[in-house]
């Protein structure tokens, strides 16, 4: 069987120095040489790219006001919405919380239905406290 040839090839860019030639010495790596106008243009973009970047977001948050703010409102309503079923479904697992919710539901029921719909007079109150507290959140008189 034969060995094969193997030729040595040196690269002009990098060279591998021998190490540890002599007996008893240490020769350190040395890393490789990069030009320091290389690392001057990467931080020119870096810093070009930084100093712009105020701009860009400035001009994004303006052109597309009203949608980020629908969608912040939006995912606040889902966070508002599951923050709440959570408390009500955590006061529902305390023992007598529940029964006693359901007993004050239905006395201020019986007390809304006694107050404001059993009479004429009343539910004419009940009207005009209705309009009135719909002009004042519509904003006009109607």
């Amino acid at each position: 069987m034969q060995e094969p040839e193997y030729t040595e090839t040196t690269s002009k860019e990098t060279t591998i120095p021998d190490i540890n030639t002599q007996a008893g010495s240490i020769t350190k790596l040395q890393p490789p040489v990069q030009s320091q106008e290389e690392w001057l243009k990467y931080g020119q973009q870096i810093s070009g790219f930084l100093g712009t970047l105020p701009d860009y977001l400035g001009n994004f948050l303006n052109q597309y006001k009203q949608p980020i703010v629908s969608v912040g409102l939006v995912i606040t309503a889902i966070v508002t919405v599951k923050v709440l079923l959570a408390v009500l479904d955590s006061l529902n697992d305390i023992p007598l919380v529940a029964p006693t919710f359901e007993l004050i539901g239905i006395g201020y029921s019986a007390w809304f239905v006694y107050r404001y719909l059993l009479k004429a007079s009343t539910r004419q109150e009940l009207t005009s406290e209705i309009t009135t507290l719909k002009s004042q959140v519509v904003g006009k008189d109607s």
